[in-house]
């Protein structure tokens, strides 16, 4: 008789749907977890968000054949990748996080009009571009979790900056570091070809407990929308990056 591998057989008191022995993946089935009952509400949170391009449907993307073995043991060989060419579209995504700090102070840190934020003054959050940090490849936010108690909530959201929507076209993940317990993973996997961002997870401070939750909620537009859906109440105008303007 067939018998998964024992790391593979699911765990009857898990809470999350568990990609490895270090990682929680947020799902709609299961779409919270509490920092602070893992330890994990101090020290800098790190956020990342990582994407590669995938092809079209009538390329090699989604193709599984054979038979159920063969198709579990696929899951552990890469896709195959075509080269650049008509099935391809090229996307700059962009990480980005709205927050509310508990004396009322709004507003937002993004790489748009270069407002990357202050770890170690007001808003506790900062953008990192480079290796000052150890960010890895792809976009990365920080949050001093020294300054809990400073928080109200922060909606951590990715927005296609310029180019084609393409949420459809791409491999995207965002993927949460705490100072302890297992790394948190949100994909990005839905089909939402004409939306334009998606706000990812919300982070809530409720009663001194560090919620995050999932949301993967994608809109049409960009930072504004993301605003009125959240009633966080900012005033947006037109962002800079690299002398191009957000419309």
């Amino acid at each position: 008789m067939w018998q998964f591998p024992s790391f593979l057989r699911p765990s009857g008191a898990a809470q999350f749907d568990v990609a490895n022995a270090h990682t929680v993946e947020l799902t709609r089935r299961h779409p919270v977890v509490s920092l602070t009952k893992q330890g994990a509400a101090s020290g800098n949170l790190r956020i990342n968000l990582s994407w590669s391009m995938r092809t079209s449907d009538t390329g090699a993307f989604g193709k599984r054949g054979g038979t159920w073995l063969g198709r579990q043991l696929s899951l552990f060989k890469p896709e195959p990748v075509q080269a650049a060419g008509p099935a391809m579209v090229n996307v700059d995504l962009d990480l980005a996080c709205m927050y509310e700090l508990t004396d009322g102070t709004k507003g937002v840190v993004q790489p748009l009009g270069n407002f990357l934020g202050d770890l170690d003054a007001p808003p506790w959050i900062q953008m990192s571009g480079d290796d000052r940090f150890g960010g890895s490849s792809g976009e990365t936010l920080y949050i001093n979790f020294d300054k809990r108690d400073e928080f109200k909530r922060l909606l951590v959201f990715v927005y296609i900056y310029d180019g084609t929507p393409a949420f459809d076209r791409t491999h995207a993940k965002v993927e949460i570091f705490p100072t302890s317990g297992p790394r948190i993973e949100i994909p990005l996997s839905e089909r939402e070809p004409q939306a334009r961002s998606c706000a990812v997870v919300l982070i809530e401070n409720k009663k001194g407990e560090l919620l995050v939750r999932r949301e993967v909620k994608y809109v049409y537009g960009f930072q504004a929308e993301l605003d009125r859906l959240y009633g966080w109440g900012l005033h947006w105008g037109r962002g800079y990056k690299a002398n191009n303007a957000v419309r």
